[in-house]
């Protein structure tokens, strides 16, 4: 016989300012088991009409006494600088901008580049914040998106081996565009410094990573051009039959 607590409903107000839900509790107690809800997120009851922190939802705080203590973090990243070369060359090779580099090569380029664990639902990217690092995807999925009239855009989901961010290597403008967590993350980060001594100081290590990263560019263009050509054409004959 299901409760009715199980039954009740749950929304989430996620770091990324967005409500998810409603979730029965099973789902909310595995997000909670998950660390997709940590004690500080803010949970609306619809049984209660009530928003509270999930810390002080009575049908969950037996659930977080079990948990043991999370160290404090800055917006849910968490960098780890120096990554080991040996224990992360092959998680790399995931990476397609790294094709063009041999190990030596990609175990001197990784003494440039940071390591962030970002939890899912954290803003990574924020429209119109100044762009000062590239971002490649180790592990996870992100999404790419625009709020256009206080709804959600999507333009591109990215996952594992894919990159984000790489604009701001060339011009430091202002972002374009959103970039949530959709899952936990593993990112490397590239920051606008870094890569200017890479390629002031290494030249043989940007080069064939300029390379890959043009190739993977081109390709998104190429789409983007094609789903623009297939909108004009809809459009063109949707006119006709009016």
């Amino acid at each position: 016989m299901v409760s009715n607590d199980e039954l009740a409903g749950y929304k989430i107000w996620a770091v990324d300012n967005v409500v998810y839900g409603p979730a029965q509790l099973p789902i909310l107690v595995n997000w909670v088991k998950e660390d997709r809800v940590t004690a500080d997120t803010w949970v609306f009851s619809e049984k209660d009409d009530v928003w509270q922190k999930a810390a002080q939802v009575p049908e969950l705080q037996m659930f977080f006494r079990s948990k043991p203590a999370r160290k404090a973090s800055v917006e849910a990243a968490v960098p780890t600088q120096g990554l080991t070369p040996n224990f992360e060359i092959e998680e790399l090779r995931k990476i397609k901008v790294f094709d063009g580099m041999d190990d030596p090569q990609l175990t001197r380029f990784m003494q440039h580049v940071e390591a962030h664990t970002v939890r899912q639902w954290t803003t990574i990217v924020k429209q119109g914040d100044p762009g000062d690092a590239m971002y490649l995807i180790l592990d996870g999925e992100v999404r790419v998106r625009m709020m256009i009239g206080g709804k959600e855009s999507l333009l591109a989901t990215l996952s594992s081996g894919g990159f984000f961010g790489e604009i701001s290597l060339f011009d430091h403008g202002p972002r374009s565009a959103d970039v949530i967590a959709n899952t936990d993350c593993l990112l490397l980060k590239v920051s606008v410094a870094a890569f200017q001594k890479l390629a002031n100081e290494f030249p043989d290590l940007t080069s064939p990573f300029l390379l890959a990263m043009g190739k993977t560019m081109t390709g998104r263009i190429r789409a983007g051009n094609k789903r623009y050509s297939e909108f004009v054409t809809l459009s063109q004959a949707m006119d006709r039959e009016q």
